[in-house]
């Protein structure tokens, strides 16, 4: 009588067991499960594939500028100095070259007939 009870669990708990485990890959196999699953692992893909490109474009930027440096300095080039630059900019301009000494014969000259409007969010 008692190997026919040890059986008979044994066999009611087998069936719990595999009752839940076709459950649970039915529910893994319906559509609205696959199209999550597929989304994830897009999501996954696309951040490898990220950052894979932003390494690469970042090593590229730093042997760019490696082999520049190179380059300058075969060719016997140099950076300009930094102070040199900065004063070269803030240097006053000359007079001649902000104003228009030969203001009688103007070199462009300027219509104003014009019977058109410029409001471009004006018909045409």
């Amino acid at each position: 009588m008692f190997r026919r009870t040890f059986w008979f669990g044994t066999g009611v708990a087998a069936g719990v067991w595999a009752t839940t485990k076709v459950n649970r890959k039915l529910k893994q196999l319906t559509p609205d499960s696959l199209a999550a699953t597929a989304a994830n692992k897009a999501l996954d893909v696309g951040t490898r594939v990220r950052d894979r490109a932003v390494g690469f474009a970042l090593d590229v930027r730093d042997n760019m500028a490696q082999r520049e440096a190179e380059l300058d300095d075969a060719l016997g080039l140099k950076a300009p100095d930094p102070g040199s630059l900065n004063q070269e900019l803030t240097a006053p301009r000359p007079r001649h070259a902000i104003e228009n000494s030969n203001s009688s014969n103007p070199k462009y000259v300027v219509d104003d007939r014009t019977t058109h409007s410029y409001n471009r969010n004006e018909d045409h």
